[in-house]
């Protein structure tokens, strides 16, 4: 294939941001596709366009460039407002990414809003005032600014008041809740994106939470999944992520302008219930090596049980629904996430520390000892999947998720969770 003009290469790196210099190519190589898409994307035409020409054309008329002259009122009433629903470890990082693009991205305004569920400090503040005085979260992102353009809400109607776009971000056993709460509160025309891991387990069946929120809110639903351990994001470490999306190819090209920094590579998968299904499955996974860890079992045992748990992850998953692809599981919310999950997550940690204690200290008790205020996923999904195989009879084909929730419940020793071979059947 032929090289492109070089006047062409030279415009595509004098739009490259200044942080993205001392990254190595390989790092670089996948942020290409997104900077081509955004040349080409309306939605960013004319953030790029303020660089690249004197002029711009709108609506058949030519507009000057200077900024102060082509600010009204009407574009401001035009642009789109994100408002992120969560404030926890995830949900701080979340507006953080957000945030730091709407002040890039014309088509956004600045204010990011975050609702936080308020909770009194020990030094007697209100989360909110000590996250807008201190520009961070001080209890679940300790140390990391968010961007002064981030405002902390205590009240959940106001801070989704006029929003256009919708990032949920809680633990999923509040989210049916809060959709009842948001019932004739927003826009009809708003977009969604979930990125919480979990589902709800009704009468009918399991029901995954952009589901719940797409069906109670009347609006789109997306989902954003991936090997992504809050922490490292905040110090922008590079990263990746998946969109899940249904069908609109553009709203999820939206998210993905909305999310993506040059440490953070997000990639649309048309693909929901799988994209989800892993965010949420892998948890479980990671309570299973977090037993082994803390049993003391080895690197062999821990490789066996994550192989052993992808293959439950994919069957379970078609299973459930036949449209999720074999393709899904090899993007970062695939084997990726459940990679670094049972490396390094909060599942993973508590899980060892139960283990280590022979079972003797339960996991809410562990929970509230060690994560300071933050939720378990994998033992609440456990249980739900539990329920699932148990009400289809299908426990016998996933030997490692019932074990996983027996061992969380009492009913078998920590030890067991390499038992389960003994019970192994053809899926």
């Amino acid at each position: 294939m032929a090289s492109p003009p070089r006047r062409v290469s030279s415009l595509l790196y004098s739009l490259l941001p200044s942080s993205l210099a001392p990254i190595p190519l390989f790092h670089a190589l996948p942020i290409y596709p997104l900077l081509l898409s955004s040349v080409f994307s309306p939605s960013l035409s004319r953030s790029l366009s303020s660089s690249m020409a004197p002029e711009l054309q709108q609506d058949g008329e030519t507009l000057p460039q200077n900024n102060n002259t082509y600010t009204s009122d009407h574009d401001a009433l035009h642009k789109t407002k994100v408002t992120v629903v969560g404030s926890g470890n995830w949900g701080s990082v979340a507006a953080k990414l957000i945030a730091s693009n709407t002040l890039r991205l014309s088509s956004f305004h600045d204010e990011v809003r975050m609702w936080v569920f308020e909770e009194t400090l020990p030094s007697g503040e209100k989360l909110t005032d000590a996250i807008n005085r201190n520009n961070e979260n001080v209890k679940y992102l300790p140390g990391i600014k968010l961007g002064k353009n981030v405002v902390a809400d205590p009240d959940l109607d106001n801070a989704v008041n006029g929003a256009n776009m919708l990032v949920f971000v809680t633990p999923h056993q509040f989210m049916e809740g809060i959709c009842k709460r948001l019932v004739g509160k927003i826009k009809v025309d708003v977009e969604a994106i979930s990125l919480i891991k979990g589902m709800e387990v009704k009468m009918e069946g399991p029901c995954m939470i952009s589901t719940l929120i797409s069906e109670q809110l009347g609006i789109n639903c997306c989902v954003l999944m991936g090997a992504n351990i809050a922490n490292e994001i905040a110090l922008e470490k590079f990263s990746e992520a998946t969109v899940g999306y249904r069908e609109n190819r553009a709203i999820a090209e939206k998210w993905v302008h909305l999310f993506s920094t040059p440490y953070f590579i997000v990639t649309p998968v048309q693909d929901v219930e799988g994209v989800e299904l892993c965010g949420t499955l892998k948890n479980v996974v990671a309570i299973a090596a977090g037993f082994v860890d803390g049993l003391e079992m080895g690197n062999n045992t821990k490789a066996a049980i994550m192989r052993i748990g992808l293959r439950e992850m994919k069957a379970f998953s078609k299973m459930l629904f036949s449209s999720v692809k074999d393709s899904t599981f090899f993007e970062s919310c695939g084997v990726a996430d459940l990679i670094t999950t049972c490396l390094g997550g909060r599942n993973r940690k508590v899980a060892e520390a139960f283990a280590r204690g022979g079972g003797k200290r339960s996991f809410d008790e562990l929970e509230a000892e060690m994560l300071q205020g933050q939720k378990l996923q994998g033992v609440s999904t456990a249980k739900e999947v539990y329920e699932v195989l148990s009400h289809r009879g299908w426990l016998e084909f996933f030997p490692l998720f019932a074990t996983v929730h027996e061992i969380c419940i009492g009913s078998l020793p920590p030890s067991a969770i390499v038992e389960h071979f003994e019970r192994k059947p053809e899926l």
